[in-house]
């Protein structure tokens, strides 16, 4: 029974998400730098001319995630207010940050924005 007992009580880690990217493979951000947001109302959430006319009131996955601003995000650092966002790794676009704010797929708006988009991200779970 107390074998038992002590292989109960050892701890069991969690897998963590990290997002590489899909060119190098390097890692860019973990579910620990992700902020999350409140799903929007979709494309009712949009200007009326981005607007699919097929649909209304369809609820749009986010095709990017947000994170914490990070050290290998240089245009950060070098004082812009908004720009294009490269792997420090491949030099391939990752995303696009913005201090204001910046409007997510799914139509919630986030502040500040520093946006990595699925597309050129693998999620890995380690």
């Amino acid at each position: 029974m107390a074998g038992t007992v002590s292989s109960e009580s050892k701890t069991t880690e969690k897998a963590h998400l990290i997002y590489r990217c899909k060119k190098c493979r390097r890692i860019v951000a973990s579910d620990e730098n992700i902020v999350s947001h409140e799903r929007g109302k979709g494309e009712g959430s949009f200007k009326w001319k981005k607007r699919n006319e097929n649909t209304e009131k369809q609820l749009v996955d986010c095709t990017s995630v947000f994170a914490e601003p990070m050290k290998w995000m240089q245009t950060v650092d070098e004082g812009h207010v908004e720009e294009k966002l490269f792997c420090l790794g491949c030099n391939a676009r990752l995303g696009y940050f913005h201090w204001a704010d910046m409007q997510c797929s799914c139509g919630a708006w986030v502040n500040p924005a520093f946006q990595l988009h699925k597309c050129h991200l693998d999620e890995c779970y380690i």
